[in-house]
């Protein structure tokens, strides 16, 4: 007790002696620098020998003062340094006599870096980190593959260009399913100062999957093990990270941290927050080797340069053959080989502070690592419960988690200030064709929406497609809003073959439609829908933006081309599959129309044959479509010549003609130009006849329109003049432009319009 006492009055006596000194020494110093009551500048420009008040005697008092600071800075310094080694006994004192816990203050791998990092909150660090360059990129690895990864990965990516103020080069390794939905992704979202390179994680499989892996991550676990091999080799350093991270700062101040590496450490990693490696949660539980606890490899600063020197790749294949002949597979997949290194090698490891990766899993000790919610910088849900773990704090997290999971990506695409972003064609084109478009032009906003680029989410759910072996399988194509959400379960009951769905989302309604489907016993047994998210932006809705988006993601020869309030006859798929083989669809080009009705009842007992349908139409209960107010739309279908029909017969086109098709995957886009209502099927279906495809009414196939109340789009267009107008001009245009494509033969369009 009287050596603690004795400690404590030296510590008070330094940390006086601190406080005191400086003061002591600026009285001195400000007393000095009067002369005769006044006070004297130390300005360069009044101490040059031709100043009036410049004296041998000044000079000489000035250089005494300089010295005399010197000596002050320099016991200020020593006085310092010991006061740092008496906290550090102090601290190391109070571990020695309590257990161990995750302070925040932890980490560096040595003592004396363990003192130096010592901190007391969230940004106590800013003035010891070495400052990262301003425009220094920051280079990050993911491993990322399938469905679910990819959705997943984009929270944390989210999450990391919210708080990011440096370019980012993403290294992904990624299956091919990721790769398709995350290049599509990035290359629609269009943020500056972010690069994106992928590496086929299939070709690494080879490296990895002699490996037994019982973790739920598969084989794609293992694959951080050969980063090093599978980086560029003038990589020098990369942050790896889990997918179910969450950033809470700047992830520059991870990056600034591999200036604290010494020595050999190669290896920056978190402490394992649970008692894993310890051997105690069951009864004969027995982990991997591991010094002392472990670390969790979610969040890892890896020195690529180093390692590949140190042959990293010989040292990990080593430690895990050597491993395996006693512990037959890996549980924790990466983790285990690097921990089993790692108890091997210790030296290579810098002990990062444990709230870089607050770890909420089962049997966690995360709590430990902050002493308020606000001191955190990584979250990580490396529990199989995610967002359902058990946590004190585990409100905040999921709080914190929800509004980068909901929150608008589009806002992220801000330029970097004082960063210049590499050139980029698409950005630099689609500049170009926005700053030839008219701003004064009363219908500059239906004209700028034509090149406005969506960030677009392919596949949000999972997806399964066998093609079919006789080559006839057809698609369903539609898009909707989330208005419409409740056709989906009816579409799959009357629709038995694939889907593919546009859906025009904000990223909040993504999540409820996740939510909406995971609930949905009729969606989540359907593997066969592809569900493509674009996100909204602008005031208009993109009806043929989302309809292309659709159509250029089926996987069958042929597609119906659809709208989502529509519902198809039962057994139309098997139907249309008969027809495109007897109409030989595949060598010649025709277009199939599906008839279409419409019924002004919510409750409708749908027609299970054609007798029973023209039964209906007969009494009242259903309708062509669209008699009452848009009979041109459909009046060529001929539904009388179709109502006794037994064989396929051939319609030819007509002004404002906008049937239901079905048609190969080569056929034409919609054009872009129309959005919301109005004009959008007339004008593809005019591109079609310009094609010469060959209009074709099928007799034995019908689709009825389901009500819903009248969509914002249309409202516009009946309530706002102007909305006319441009329309009225964007078809003008178009046929204008279908002229000049086609010749002499598109002519007819424009006198059909003249005359209609």
């Amino acid at each position: 007790m009287l050596g603690i006492c004795r400690g404590r009055r030296k510590f008070l006596a330094a940390s006086l002696t601190v406080l005191f000194v400086p003061a002591i020494t600026w009285i001195y110093l400000f007393a000095g620098s009067f002369e005769d009551g006044k006070p004297v500048s130390l300005s360069p420009l009044e101490s040059q020998p031709h100043s009036p008040r410049y004296t041998a005697s000044s000079q000489r008092d000035r250089e005494s003062l300089e010295v005399r600071m010197r000596e002050v800075e320099e016991e200020n310094r020593v006085l310092r340094k010991q006061l740092s080694l008496a906290q550090g006994r102090g601290a190391s004192h109070h571990r020695s006599n309590h257990s161990k816990t995750y302070s925040m203050e932890e980490g560096t791998g040595d003592s004396e870096s363990l003192r130096a990092s010592i901190v007391a909150g969230n940004s106590s660090e800013c003035g010891q980190q070495p400052a990262v360059e301003k425009c220094e990129t920051i280079h990050v690895a993911i491993v990322c593959a399938g469905y679910n990864a990819s959705r997943d990965v984009v929270t944390l990516v989210k999450s990391v260009l919210f708080h990011r103020r440096n370019p980012l080069h993403f290294h992904l390794i990624a299956d091919a399913i990721a790769k398709q939905i995350l290049a599509t992704l990035f290359q629609t979202w269009m943020v500056p100062a972010v690069r994106i390179d992928f590496y086929d994680a299939d070709e690494l499989k080879s490296e990895v999957s002699w490996i037994p892996n019982k973790h739920y991550s598969g084989i794609y676990g293992l694959m951080k093990l050969v980063l090093t091999k599978t980086l560029p080799s003038n990589l020098e350093r990369v942050i790896v990270l889990d997918t179910d991270i969450t950033f809470a700062t700047d992830i520059a101040e991870l990056w600034a941290v591999f200036h604290k590496f010494k020595g050999q450490q190669v290896l920056g990693l978190v402490e394992n927050q649970s008692d894993w490696y310890l051997g105690n949660l069951w009864k004969n539980h027995r982990p991997w080797p591991a010094l002392g606890r472990g670390y969790n490899t979610g969040v890892i600063l890896l020195l690529l340069d180093k390692l590949r020197k140190m042959k990293w790749e010989q040292m990990w294949r080593l430690t895990a053959e050597r491993e395996l002949m006693s512990m037959l597979s890996t549980s924790l997949a990466d983790q285990d080989i690097f921990n089993a290194v790692i108890k091997q090698n210790p030296f290579l490891v810098y002990q990062l502070p444990c709230f870089w990766n607050v770890q909420l899993s089962d049997h966690t000790r995360s709590e430990q690592c902050y002493r308020d919610v606000s001191d955190l910088k990584v979250i990580h849900w490396n529990s199989p419960k995610k967002l359902r773990v058990k946590n004190k704090h585990v409100e905040f997290f999921r709080n914190l988690y929800l509004t980068f999971l909901e929150y608008d990506g589009n806002l992220l695409r801000r330029e970097l200030f004082g960063c210049p972003s590499e050139a980029d064609v698409n950005s630099e084109n689609l500049q170009k064709q926005l700053s030839e478009l008219d701003e004064d032009d009363l219908c500059y906003e239906f004209r700028r929406e034509r090149f406005t680029v969506h960030r677009t989410h392919l596949y949000f759910l999972h997806y399964e497609y066998e093609p079919a072996s006789d080559n006839t399988d057809v698609t369903l194509v539609a898009q909707l809003s989330m208005d419409r959400l409740q056709m989906l379960e009816a579409i799959c009951k009357h629709w038995e073959g694939p889907v593919s769905l546009a859906l025009y989302l904000s990223d909040a309604e993504a999540q409820q439609f996740l939510r909406y489907a995971q609930g949905s016993e009729v969606l989540m047994s359907r593997h066969n829908v592809g569900y493509h998210i674009v996100y909204k932006e602008g005031q208009f809705y993109p009806v043929n933006l989302l309809r292309n988006v659709a159509m250029k993601h089926i996987s069958t020869p042929y597609m119906f081309l659809s709208d989502i309030d529509f519902l198809p006859m039962y057994g139309l798929y098997e139907y249309l599959r008969k027809s495109v083989t007897q109409l030989d669809l595949a060598n010649t080009k025709k277009a199939l129309i599906i008839p279409a009705f419409e019924t002004l009842r919510y409750r409708l007992s749908f027609p299970k044959s054609k007798a029973e349908l023209l039964s209906m139409l007969d009494m009242g209960t259903l309708f062509t479509f669209r008699y009452h107010v848009w009979t041109k739309g459909h009046a060529p279908t001929n539904f009388a010549k179709w109502r006794t029909a037994t064989t396929p017969y051939r319609v030819e086109w007509e002004a404002d003609f906008e049937p239901y098709v079905v048609v190969r995957k080569d056929c034409p886009e919609y054009d872009r130009r129309f959005v919301g209502f109005g004009w959008n099927k007339v004008a593809h279906i005019m591109e079609l006849d310009a094609q010469e495809y060959e209009f074709t009414v099928l007799p034995n196939a019908y689709m009825i329109h389901m009500p819903h109340a009248p969509s914002f789009d249309i409202t516009k267009f009946r309530s706002n003049k102007q909305y006319r107008i441009c329309l009225k001009t964007l078809k003008e245009e178009f046929q204008q432009d279908m002229s000049r494509h086609y010749g002499f033969a598109a002519l007819k369009y424009l006198t059909a319009e003249n005359n209609s």
